[in-house]
């Protein structure tokens, strides 16, 4: 498979990110939940995963400095 640069994958998050705080604020507008869509969507296919939430965690895992040994996000860990 192949991997996405670490650069691509932190502005995606970021992204994701700044858009999630928007839709949760009164600036929230179809504009900002289609290309919340359109982020959510590139981050699936960048890592392989099929739901925003898998993505993230992920997306987080596979930039630098992540601590490949962590898996406190996994359940029943």
């Amino acid at each position: 498979m192949l991997m996405a640069h670490p650069a691509v994958l932190r502005d995606l998050i970021k992204q994701y990110e700044v858009l999630e705080a928007l839709q949760a604020s009164e600036a929230d507008s179809a504009q900002v939940r289609q290309r919340m869509e359109d982020v959510a969507y590139t981050l699936c296919v960048s890592t392989g995963t099929r739901d925003i939430d898998a993505a993230l965690v992920a997306a987080r895992h596979q930039l630098p400095g992540a601590r490949p040994q962590d898996d406190s996000v996994l359940p029943g860990s």
